[in-house]
């Protein structure tokens, strides 16, 4: 005799489930495989943008670094011409030359001057006649005069006071006398301008920027510049994004722009040792403009080819929620009483089986609540069987009231006995919780003008780790219990005997 296999016997039994699993793995496979392609493509495209923002960042740091370095020997020269003791009698042409080396200074970028103890100018680069000025009041002579150990320090942005340099930073170093005490500084000027007209030499796009912070968060430089935009000065110290930059040494990221609102792309990098900060942001948007043209062509199409299968697919999805609806309704009909709503026998068996074994698992305690109503059967013969119906539905909405973890569990055990199931929970708890149930079945109207009151009488049966228990005698420990409340007077809670 031929045998079918279980798959053939699976489709046989599940014809709507085997459809439908397969017209969903033939979506999800269409989708996965459309889902990949874009997603590789879309990183491409992100990659590129990141290596060429790279490129500019380290095209605009070197460009500071030469410029930097060639300030930083200028003025280290002209600490040393400062230093040497026949200055005074050089003439003045030539003096100006040994102070201010030409192949270091450039005027289009900036001046350079020498102050004295007082912040005096004393020497400037753009003419043998010093022009008249006092810096004593800058924050920048402040810090040389109290910190002798600064070396090359880059000040923050600030307008020129001598001369047209507009927005400068400047880089300065101490002058420091025979004995280490302060004799003075120099200092240059670099116009931002200068990084103004570099920016513009890079194409970037018409919704990005190119940007030069210092480590304080203020702006120094931006390209290109709209109307919109911060002006230059502006403190982005603690917005989220610099926050982020600033604790980094370079690299990359998308987030949310704090000025615009939209998506940005951030690539960075700090000038070497400089508290400078070169950052290239792009628009999103812009980046992927053309992947998102490409995505919605390729995404329309394959939304034409999958609707067929996706509209069967929502059809025996549907059919098979509600199969799966009427499924658990039928097995949470199973698992309870039909008389009080409460578990039934079968489910208590399966609840107790595993809350005991974690309870020797855990090394926990598991207490367990034998609940009889009592003289029921005289309540049956006063009120009839429908009577003693509702006593049980009031005594069973008691007890659930009672319980408040959901790990807990009550159940009809059967006939007009009940058992309540604790999980992790100790003998003083579980006769807490008993004295709760038994007040509150006390607390029931009397049926139908009754004089007697409906009350229950429990017993506590309690597992404590160690080798000395098993199931059983957990259990015959509740039942014993209960037998000695129904003796020493019913309406009553009696725990295990020690």
């Amino acid at each position: 005799m031929l045998t079918r296999s279980p798959r053939f016997a699976l489709y046989r039994s599940h014809p709507e489930l085997i459809l439908n699993l397969g017209s969903c793995l033939a979506v999800l496979a269409i989708v996965a495989i459309v889902s990949y392609l874009l997603a590789r493509e879309r990183e491409s495209v992100e990659l590129s943008a990141i290596r060429a923002s790279n490129n500019i960042v380290q095209l605009i740091e070197s460009d500071i670094l030469r410029n930097a370095e060639l300030y930083d020997q200028s003025l280290q020269g002209l600490i040393w011409a400062v230093g040497r003791k026949e200055l005074p009698e050089i003439p003045g042409a030539l003096r100006q030359r040994l102070l201010f080396n030409e192949a270091f200074v450039d005027r289009k970028r900036g001046d350079v001057l020498w102050l004295d103890k007082q912040g005096n100018v004393v020497g400037d680069s753009t003419s043998t006649v010093p022009r008249k000025a006092n810096f004593s009041d800058t924050g920048v002579f402040q810090a040389h005069l109290h910190n002798a150990d600064l070396g090359l320090l880059v000040g923050p942005p600030f307008k020129a006071r001598l001369g047209d340099l507009d927005w400068c930073i400047s880089f300065s170093r101490r002058i420091s006398g025979p004995d280490g005490e302060f004799a003075g500084l120099v200092a240059g000027a670099l116009r931002l301008s200068y990084f103004s007209e570099l920016f513009k030499r890079l194409d970037i796009g018409d919704d990005s920027s190119i940007n030069l912070f210092n480590t304080d968060g203020q702006l120094l430089a931006r390209q290109p510049t709209r109307p919109q935009d911060p002006l230059i000065g502006t403190l982005y110290a603690e917005r989220p994004n610099f926050k982020r930059i600033l604790g980094e040494r370079s690299g990359s990221f998308t987030a949310r722009s704090a000025t615009h609102g939209t998506s940005r792309m951030y690539t960075f990098a700090h000038v070497a040792d400089l508290p400078l900060i070169v950052l290239v942001v792009h628009s999103a948007d812009e980046v992927f403009q053309s992947w998102r043209r490409t995505a919605i062509v390729i995404g329309v199409a394959t939304g034409v080819l999958c609707m067929g299968l996706l509209w069967l697919t929502l059809l025996l999805g549907r059919e098979l929620r509600r199969r799966h609806e009427a499924e658990q309704g039928l097995a949470t009909l199973a698992a309870t009483d039909s008389l009080t709503g409460l578990a039934n026998r079968r489910r208590l068996d399966q609840v107790l089986r595993l809350e005991w074994a974690r309870a020797q698992r855990n090394h926990k305690p598991l207490a367990v609540l034998m609940v009889d109503v009592d003289h029921f059967k005289a309540f049956n013969q006063r009120h009839g069987h429908a009577g003693g119906d509702h006593a049980l539905r009031e005594v069973a909405k008691c007890i659930e009231a009672c319980i408040r973890r959901p790990a807990d569990l009550a159940a009809r055990y059967g006939g007009e006995e009940f058992q309540v199931i604790l999980p992790e929970t100790d003998l003083a708890g579980a006769r807490l919780l008993a004295e709760r149930i038994r007040s509150s079945v006390a607390a029931l109207a009397p049926f139908a003008n009754d004089t007697r009151a409906v009350t229950v009488s429990i017993g506590i049966g309690l597992y404590e780790a160690g080798p000395q228990h098993d199931l059983a005698s957990v259990l015959g420990a509740a039942d014993e219990a209960l037998y000695r409340a129904k003796a020493n007077g019913r309406n009553r809670v009696e725990g295990p005997t020690r």
